[in-house]
């Protein structure tokens, strides 16, 4: 597949989600990010800036299954990835599959859920697959966790713990829309509901092809080197306890990637880098007291990236 096509593909793909939803093409370029790196999102806001409309749609515009989970603390474990029943017509067990089999998993307000049942999405996320009475059973592909978090309302909450927001590719907010862009809202959603007459503009097997497309996205040795500078300066700020980690710096490196075939190139240059570092990053840094706080590790991050000089050579693979 050219580039050419990949780009034509993606910019269908935004121009969709842009029919139900309003003004958020940052936040569908870093879903599309997630998708083609092959990792997972952690949307961090408050309710009601459209969180659940933008997975439907997102959804609905790759022809990909969805399923959605309201996590709450009497929600079990079990009740996500499925169990084994016993069907006594046939005196068999049968297998009653939890909604983690899909292709985009919406797991709502995830830190309402005890860690027991959130652990339970760690095996779906890093492996594709899941266990059940010792027999593992892949997950379909692609497969895209998309969990919400309100970042208000703390009481009765279980905040994710560090190993499990590894997991995530993304940290990203959305952000309550402008004036302009709430009229639009309004207007668009007076009289009917968008979503329900969208179509599909991808297929399923045409977003795997998309995928290992990534494998062949050139990164310079400069490149490379810039960012794996700025995952050292993270271990090595002043201000943090803790840097991120090889997943962290592996998944920055895929993210990169991703982002630079979102823009219609075949290589990195350091733009992609300054881009993903904060939504890849942040959300895997602890400050000095011991937790992360959103302020400090943003002026952290943005501190970083001013140290750290990026390259100017030319970053493209050489010819033949």
């Amino acid at each position: 597949m050219e580039i050419g096509i990949i780009k034509e593909l993606i910019d269908q793909i935004k121009s969709n989600v842009q029919k139900v939803m309003v003004g958020k093409e940052r936040v569908v370029e870093y879903l599309l990010t997630a998708l083609l790196a092959n990792g997972h999102v952690l949307m961090d806001d408050v309710p009601g800036t459209g969180k659940t409309m933008l997975a439907k749609t997102f959804a609905k515009s790759l022809h990909c299954d969805m399923k959605r989970v309201q996590f709450t603390p009497d929600l079990l474990p079990s009740d996500i990835t499925g169990i084994n029943f016993f069907n006594q017509s046939t005196s068999e067990f049968e297998l009653r599959e939890g909604p983690v089999f899909t292709n985009i998993l919406l797991a709502d307000e995830i830190n309402r859920a005890t860690p027991r049942t959130q652990s339970s999405l760690l095996e779906a996320m890093e492996e594709r697959q899941v266990t059940i009475d010792g027999v593992t059973i892949p997950l379909s592909k692609p497969y895209l966790v998309i969990a919400t978090q309100n970042p208000l309302d703390q009481q009765g909450t279980f905040p994710l713990p560090e190993a499990q927001m590894d997991r995530f590719l993304l940290k990203i907010g959305l952000g309550y829309p402008t004036w302009e862009e709430e009229s639009v809202i309004l207007s668009r959603f007076s009289e009917s509901n968008p979503l329900e007459t969208l179509t599909h503009v991808i297929e399923p097997n045409q977003i795997i092809i998309l995928q290992q497309k990534l494998k062949h996205v050139f990164v310079s040795q400069d490149v490379k080197n810039y960012l794996l500078s700025i995952v050292l300066r993270t271990r090595q700020h002043p201000d943090l306890l803790f840097g991120a980690s090889p997943r962290g710096s592996l998944q920055f490196y895929q993210a990169c990637k991703a982002n630079a075939l979102l823009q219609g190139r075949q290589f990195v240059i350091p733009e992609d880098v300054k881009r993903m570092a904060g939504p890849v990053l942040n959300h895997r840094l602890i400050t000095r007291a011991g937790y992360s706080e959103t302020s400090i590790v943003d002026a952290c991050m943005e501190d970083i990236l001013r140290q750290v000089k990026a390259p100017t050579e030319i970053f493209e693979p050489a010819s033949g």
